[in-house]
């Protein structure tokens, strides 16, 4: 699994965007998502509608991905 950044695009409210994320990231969203039932665009556009204007999307997703494994653990 590499550490460097992968660019994907994303599909948010009607409009593309690109969000850089590591392989482990993608990964674990979009396990989150199916876990949830959720389309991956769908998802992401939960995260960017609730995060602050100052947060990018790719550092909300990140943050969205840390909290839902150490709300798993206890963490």
């Amino acid at each position: 699994m590499s550490g460097r950044p992968v660019k994907r695009s994303l599909t948010l409210r009607g409009h593309r965007t690109s969000v850089s994320l590591e392989d482990a990231f993608w990964q674990a969203f979009r396990d989150i998502a199916e876990e949830r039932g959720q389309p991956l665009n769908a998802l992401a556009a939960e995260i960017d509608a609730t995060r602050d204007l100052d947060t990018g999307l790719a550092s909300a997703i990140r943050l969205f991905v840390l909290a839902h494994f150490r709300d798993r653990t206890g963490g």
